[in-house]
């Protein structure tokens, strides 16, 4: 299976505690990793959870609270004990390069990889990344200063060719490319081979939506439509639904309606405050309005599988 998995490093609010670390992920797209923030401690993390941090050449920084970017210098300063030399592209606030500024500038000449810069927009909807196998967008949150969300849409790919009808109709190497994108193949004798009776059904392209630190937000649903995972913040139970207000945070409760209005197939929520030493009440709540969710805890891993698109 073409991997599509996120890994979480930590699943904090603010405060980190004795079992919860700041706000980091990684997704690998098909071998592609990406860090998606990097609060403090997220490189330990990523050891100790065996992810391929020396493969990350993007990193996407959602807001500039300390919880999501504490870790960022320690894993830059790693890369640099560890001789990187491949490009990094940081995907962030156009302040961050300044605030790291100092910190980079004693490290000097030991930097032997460029870092590219990317400010993120938070006004409007934006795509910030693209290759063959992924496209990346951020979308403005609604937070105490200029956030961002990300979401990674899944790249189409080609059609997969039956093996064995290669065999049977002895078909060259040449059309085999020509028969992925679509195109039918005529025998020898002139008889036409239908496209759909020599290959299989593409797959439908998987997406992830990481929506971090934010109020409430009723029309986000149009920006995560259809997701097959969403992550989004919970950091309060629906009695504090007044205090996640005035924090521009959001309750268990909301998430699910997130997920529920997007038509997502998951929730995972996380950001939990420091005040919750268990949160199975939070999922509980959130289960009265989306059904499958579940609580992000250190060291999860979830794979969104492959599923090949429906003919009628």
């Amino acid at each position: 299976m073409i991997p599509f998995e996120l890994t979480i490093l930590g699943t904090g609010s603010a405060l980190p505690t004795s079992k919860r670390y700041h706000t980091a992920q990684v997704l690998n797209v098909r071998e592609r990793f990406f860090l998606i923030d990097c609060g403090e401690g997220a490189q330990i993390q990523m050891r100790k959870y065996s992810v391929k941090f020396s493969r990350i050449n993007h990193i996407f920084i959602s807001h500039l609270h300390g919880d999501h970017y504490f870790g960022l210098i320690g894993l830059l300063t790693t890369y640099t004990l560890l001789g990187r030399t491949n490009d990094l592209h940081i995907y962030a606030h156009s302040e961050l390069p300044k605030i790291l500024k100092s910190q980079l500038e004693y490290m000097g000449d030991d930097i032997q990889y460029q870092i590219i810069w990317h400010p993120l927009n938070f006004k409007k909807e934006q795509t910030i990344f693209e290759d063959e196998a992924v496209k990346i967008t951020s979308f403005p949150l609604k937070h105490r200063m200029a956030c961002c969300g990300f979401l990674f849409t899944e790249n189409e790919l080609e059609q997969n060719i039956r093996k064995e009808k290669i065999d049977e109709y002895d078909i060259p190497v040449k059309m085999i490319y020509r028969i992925k994108k679509g195109e039918n193949y005529t025998l020898p004798d002139g008889k036409i081979i239908l496209n759909k009776e020599l290959t299989l059904p593409a797959f439908q392209p998987r997406k992830y939506a990481f929506c971090t630190d934010t109020a409430y937000l009723p029309d986000l649903h149009k920006i995560t439509a259809g997701v097959d995972l969403l992550y989004h913040e919970a950091t309060f139970d629906k009695s504090l639904e007044n205090k996640a207000e005035g924090t521009y945070h959001s309750t268990a409760r909301q998430a699910a309606l997130v997920a529920r209005d997007s038509n997502a197939q998951r929730l995972i929520i996380g950001h939990f405050s420091s005040r919750y030493k268990e949160v199975d009440f939070l999922v509980d709540e959130a289960r009265e309005y989306f059904n499958n969710t579940e609580a992000a805890y250190e060291g999860m891993i979830i794979q969104i599988p492959q599923k090949r698109v429906t003919i009628e």
